[in-house]
């Protein structure tokens, strides 16, 4: 394999340097990305619930005790599956999410999770949340909120039982 001189190698280099430099320039800039087009906001519902369970705790008769191990002779039993997470979130009295979310797990016994985005146009909205989270199937949880959405602005709907239901951040 043979050598190319110094007096070459040297602006050869500095040429391919220059022509990446210059692409890697071009592309940082050119095309433009735009995540949401002109007047649009975006509505994101994102949030991890654990259920309520999907039948409540029984009390073992002393048959059933008699039955099992020593080890195992529990009086109270509670069932491990959780009920699905149902969620309904309305703008401006249209439907914008219906989702039935179920639990995680083998035993579907860990928390549904819910992550969903929606580009609306943007301007002042009203948003009504509903969730049902127990074996009936009825909301426990609503929540109404008027919000006015700059374009580009994103609005997260959130849920937390511990904090009182829903959660509006804009």
């Amino acid at each position: 394999m043979t050598q190319w001189p110094a007096a070459l190698r040297y602006p050869a280099q500095a040429v391919l340097y220059v022509a990446f430099g210059a692409a890697v320039g071009y592309f940082s800039s050119y095309p433009v990305f735009q995540v949401l087009p002109p007047d649009t906001a975006l509505v994101r519902l994102s949030f991890s619930h654990g259920a309520q369970p999907v039948a409540p705790c029984r009390e073992r008769t002393e048959e059933e005790l008699a039955k099992l191990a020593p080890n195992m002779r529990v009086k109270i039993v509670c069932p491990r599956e959780r009920s699905p997470v149902k969620v309904e979130i309305e703008m401006d009295g249209a439907p914008l999410y219906a989702i039935t979310a179920h639990p995680a797990g083998l035993k579907r016994d860990g928390a549904a999770t819910v992550y969903r985005r929606a580009p609306v146009p943007a301007g002042r909205h009203t948003f009504k949340a509903r969730l049902a989270d127990g074996p009936a199937g009825e909301f426990t949880y609503a929540a109404e909120r008027t919000v006015d959405l700059a374009p580009g602005k994103v609005l997260v709907i959130d849920f937390n039982a511990g904090k009182g239901g829903f959660l509006f951040v804009d």
